[in-house]
């Protein structure tokens, strides 16, 4: 049965009631979130109800697709690894793997006994599919890019998969995490999109694209069943409309909303609802556009750096949810994350802007209400750089522009990834010269060797080490600014518990309503 929710009710007095509570919190103490959610025992045979963000018609139950719904995947697939909190490759479907000396052949070896919902057992030419599917140009999926370096996929028998590499890359695995590499089976690109046939937790039960939709427990899941019975997932587009429907106890959960801190003390503080915190879940990220006039100059891009103190923008913007980012886009809670304070000295910025015959220098900065806190941090930045003789004017696009008309083509805006990728992803599909990510144009000949040294060396340690010369190139020379690593704000009502995520994946396994 598909779920359905009263739109009337559902809509009524948003805007006003959050928008005037938000006036009323401006100089409020900072907001106390607890640091995990509510943990405790979880009845049997309950619903979950999620909202999340509406998509576009073409939205899709395709892993592979730019356009998945990925609220849904972690609950109807796995993957063959996954990524832990630390950064670490750990079993999904695969429970070891290994590679030659060289790192140039992958072999992973898949649980036995596994089956997809329709009961067809996994195998390891469901694996095979599954990447080749990722690699077609007509599918067009994100991760193809990552897996380039992929020349052939072989099933060498029921439960052994084999990747044959172009070039050495110790760290492949971690690019076997990303949730565009959830295991569909063999032969069914055609379909996959409309059934969403898994090895998961939860076996689809309705579906419609950009529209609501159900799963329920997976008695036959290979890791034991759910807590919940079922989830509802609910589309509703206005984040005031969400925070809304959670207010008024017709969802349990709210899922792709980082709640700005002024509307997360509306939920944390209204009854029967609270809000939970997923620590340096946000990376945010001023690029400066290296191909650009006022960018170009890696001496204007050291000033601009001087300039500001991360934890006055992590103080301010986020009221301290979060962490300073220093520059540096690797999050602290990898392990190859590299922990170095680079220096702040305004006066020392305004020295290197006098000169290079910058001194007085003014530009716009790009924000929008795409993402709650990305005016705050553009203020914060803003105020900060005056020190330094900076003047940066702010600049509101519409949400619905912002990164088709803004990203990639103005000098300088604020904007956001999730974290959860793996550092070599990271490192390669964000900062690699003429990456289709790579916001800011930035291109660094050794940064890029550092990265092709990193993937060759099978030693640990030296290729941690090699990973973390990296970040301190981007830290020095790099055209990105990573002022803050901000927690993402969730709402949810109090009767959730073991509500825990990752890099955007919820426990679906825990994740349940309290016992009454």
């Amino acid at each position: 049965m598909t779920p359905s929710i009263d739109r009337r009710t559902l809509l009524g007095g948003a805007l006003g009631g959050i928008a005037a509570f938000g006036l009323a919190a401006c100089g409020a103490p900072a907001l106390s979130v607890p640091e995990r959610a509510a943990t405790g025992t979880a009845r049997r045979g309950a619903t979950l109800r999620i909202a999340r963000p509406a998509a576009s018609a073409a939205e899709t139950l395709d892993p592979a697709s730019s356009l998945s719904a990925y609220e849904y995947l972690g609950a109807l697939y796995n993957r063959l690894v996954r990524l832990d909190r630390e950064g670490e490759t750990v079993p999904d479907l695969a429970t070891d793997w290994s590679s030659n000396a060289d790192a140039t052949v992958w072999d992973f070896r898949l649980r036995s006994g596994v089956r997809f919902h329709d009961g067809q057992r996994l195998t390891a030419r469901d694996v095979r599919y599954t990447f080749e599917h990722i690699l077609d140009p007509d599918t067009a999926s994100p991760q193809a890019g990552a897996l380039s370096i992929v020349a052939g996929i072989d099933a060498v028998d029921e439960t052994s998969v084999r990747f044959r590499l172009t070039t050495p890359n110790a760290e492949f695995p971690s690019l076997l995490t990303a949730y565009q590499c959830y295991v569909i089976p063999e032969d069914t690109a055609d379909t996959i999109g409309r059934t969403g046939i898994g090895t998961g937790p939860f076996i689809l039960e309705s579906y419609t694209p950009a529209g609501a939709g159900a799963v329920r427990a997976n008695e036959d899941y290979f890791d034991g069943r759910a807590t919940l019975d079922r989830i509802e997932f609910y589309s509703i587009q206005d984040t005031s409309a969400r925070v809304n429907a959670l207010l008024s106890r017709q969802v349990d959960l709210l899922s792709q909303t980082n709640l700005d801190n002024p509307t997360a003390r509306v939920v944390a503080n209204s009854p029967g609802t609270t809000v939970a915190r997923v620590a340096n879940a946000q990376w945010y990220t001023i690029p400066m556009l290296a191909t650009s006039e006022e960018f170009a100059d890696p001496r204007m891009r050291q000033a601009m750096k001087l300039a500001y103190d991360p934890q006055a923008i992590l103080s301010t913007a986020l009221q301290g949810t979060g962490t300073a980012g220093w520059d540096n886009p690797v999050p602290p809670e990898l392990a190859a994350h590299l922990d170095v304070q680079r220096e702040y000295d305004p006066e020392k910025a305004r020295s290197i802007l006098k000169q290079i015959g910058r001194e007085g220098f003014s530009t716009r900065i790009y924000t929008s209400a795409y993402e709650p806190n990305f005016t705050a941090i553009a203020v914060a930045f803003a105020d900060q750089v005056k020190q330094a003789g900076i003047d940066l004017r702010i600049t509101n696009v519409a949400a619905d522009s912002y990164y088709t008309q803004v990203w990639m083509s103005e000098p300088l805006m604020v904007s956001y990834w999730f974290t959860g990728r793996p550092v070599d992803q990271l490192l390669n599909q964000i900062f690699r010269t003429g990456s289709s990510y790579n916001e800011s144009a930035w291109s660094n000949p050794q940064f890029d060797q550092l990265l092709d040294a990193a993937r060759a060396d099978t030693n640990d340690a030296t290729r941690r080490q090699k990973y973390q010369d990296a970040q301190q190139l981007v830290i020095d020379d790099g055209a990105d600014l990573t002022p803050v690593f901000g927690d993402r704000l969730v709402g949810l009502s109090e009767d959730v518990v073991n509500y825990d995520e990752y890099g955007f994946e919820f426990d679906y396994l825990a994740l349940g309503l309290k016992e009454d």
